[in-house]
Order: structure tokens, then sequence, then C-alpha cells
């Protein structure tokens, strides 16, 4: 995994644990572990790649307690994933250009059309990675459906 600089580790290392710590849960060792771990990389690595870095430092670590505190931390808010719901990889038969609105609470998935977003230019930065195919959006945030349950279930 490409390492990033320790000064920003360090910051990154402290906001998880402050976070982790505001919000009540117990910092335990393997969790610290896990956090080191993601904190000093530019990748963005699977649960199975931070569980085979801890592992080398806490050989009593699981991948269940991986993709826990990783799981926590998202709902958190303090990471984002990319790729497929954690539930389940979906699958689009639309093969036309279109962008995708996801529920981050239910997973709920919807196509939309933009010209605006479908005419974005892709940065010269990106390109400096490899062939750029084609560029899709994903929008996240709460559905109507699950701001609802939000709203009723506030006192």
């Amino acid at each position: 995994m490409r390492k990033t600089d320790p000064a920003r580790s360090e910051r990154r290392l402290r906001h998880l644990e402050t976070a982790v710590r505001e919000a009540g849960i117990k910092l335990t060792h393997q969790r610290v572990e896990i956090f080191k771990e993601l904190a000093g990389t530019e990748d963005h690595p699977d649960a199975e790649a931070l569980f085979r870095a801890v592992q080398k430092r806490v050989p009593t670590v699981s991948l269940d307690t991986v993709y826990r505190t990783l799981w926590m931390l998202r709902d958190l808010g303090l990471v984002t994933t990319l790729g497929p719901n954690r539930d389940a990889v979906r699958f689009d038969v639309n093969l036309d250009l279109h962008h995708h609105y996801v529920c981050t609470q239910c997973g709920l998935v919807r196509d939309f059309e933009s010209h605006e977003l479908d005419t974005l230019r892709v940065p010269e930065a990106v390109k400096g990675f490899g062939s750029v195919a084609f560029a899709q959006v994903e929008v996240r945030g709460l559905c109507e459906g699950c701001l609802r349950k939000k709203k009723t279930k506030r006192p």
C-alpha cells in the first residue's frame, strides 16, 4: 500500500480516535491498529488488504473485526465506501449513458440522466492513471422513504 506522509497519517489517526471516543465507542487495541493502517495509506484498501496488513502486527485480529470496524467507521461518517453496497453487488442492464442515485440507508438505486454530468471533463490528473473509457457519477444521500422514516422516529 502507498503510505501517506507521517503528519497526515497522525492527523487522520487522531481524528478517528477522537470521533470514535466521542461516539461512546471503546478504543480497543485492534481497532486502533486498524485505524493506524487506514490512516497511513493513500490507497483505498478493501477489508482483506487491511486485514493482511494489520495481522502482521496483531496476529489475533480477525477479518470479521476488520469488517465490523470499517462499517462502524462508515456509519459514523468517518470513511466512505467505493463500489457496491455492503449487502449485495448490484447489476445494471442499462448500458446507455446515465448516472446513479444511491440511498446510503436502505441501498435504493435509481438511474438518472444529466446532460451536464455527461459532458463533465475528466481532469488531466485522472488521465495520468491510464485510459478513460467513460465517467459515471454516483450521487449518495437519503431517499424520500428513509427521510420520512427518520422524521417519524423523532419524538
